[in-house]
């Protein structure tokens, strides 16, 4: 089987993932806690610091976005730390708004990369629903990423979204995937009758079932007070499911 990718976790949506020689960081989120006030009403509250340091992060190939319209997902650090990244994959929408080294891709197309050791890194965009049917209007476009390459294990960032139906049109072409790096959480807002907006713990469980994977490193369930399930569910639901091995918490 292929080399298990090393995968750092920051806190909220931020993961470093080490792959074929590249270093690719999610959702970059570095802000102090504080609030955040949405368009709608409302605001969004960061309760705890990341821990990570952007300046001693060391080198970042791309970042891996998968949407630029929720602070949870691209604080105020964050979008300055784009500034000095190579390339940012993101939606179409988030490229012609972040500008600079953004790239937008839409749902099954690709980008080629190659890593230090010289493997060919293929990065593809696959759906997100941001909520229940019908959401995009309101929360926008999202999407999520696949890393494959020749002799690499096959990883699979979700984003934040909440529908099995696309985890399912995920497995259809890319399971059994050795790594899913799944956006849990249990997040809600108060839109569309307190609706989930991103995986909560029962459904990361089935959705790690649905895509076969060896390994589940969730992100997105902690430093943010809409997130409604931490680490205990999580723990508690991949074990009801039968599946505690593969549920990986360790970083």
């Amino acid at each position: 089987m292929a080399a298990v990718p090393a995968v750092q976790v920051f806190g909220g949506p931020t993961a470093l993932i080490e792959y074929g020689g590249l270093r690719l960081l999610t959702d970059p989120t570095f802000d102090a806690p504080g609030e955040y006030p949405l368009p709608r009403g409302g605001a969004l509250v960061k309760t705890h610091p990341g821990t990570a340091d952007p300046a001693t992060l060391g080198p970042i190939d791309a970042v891996l976005l998968s949407h630029d319209e929720h602070p949870d997902n691209l604080d105020h650090s964050g979008r300055k730390f784009l500034d000095g990244v190579p390339l940012t994959l993101t939606t179409r929408g988030g490229a012609e708004r972040l500008g600079g080294t953004a790239k937008g891709l839409a749902p099954w197309q690709s980008v080629e990369l190659t890593g230090r050791d010289s493997l060919p890194v293929t990065i593809a965009a696959v759906p997100a629903q941001h909520g229940p049917d019908g959401c995009e209007p309101v929360t926008g476009e999202v999407i999520g990423f696949v890393l494959t390459g020749p002799g690499l294990p096959v990883v699979y960032v979700s984003g934040d979204n909440a529908s099995l139906d696309v985890v399912e049109r995920i497995a259809q072409r890319y399971a059994p995937v050795d790594t899913a790096v799944l956006f849990a959480g249990a997040a809600r807002t108060g839109l569309f009758d307190n609706a989930l907006l991103t995986l909560d713990s029962t459904h990361a469980a089935e959705a790690a079932r649905l895509l076969g994977a060896r390994r589940v490193v969730p992100v997105h369930f902690d430093s943010w007070a809409h997130f409604t399930e931490g680490r205990e569910p999580l723990v508690a639901a991949f074990a009801t499911a039968g599946l505690a091995e593969v549920l990986d918490l360790s970083r």
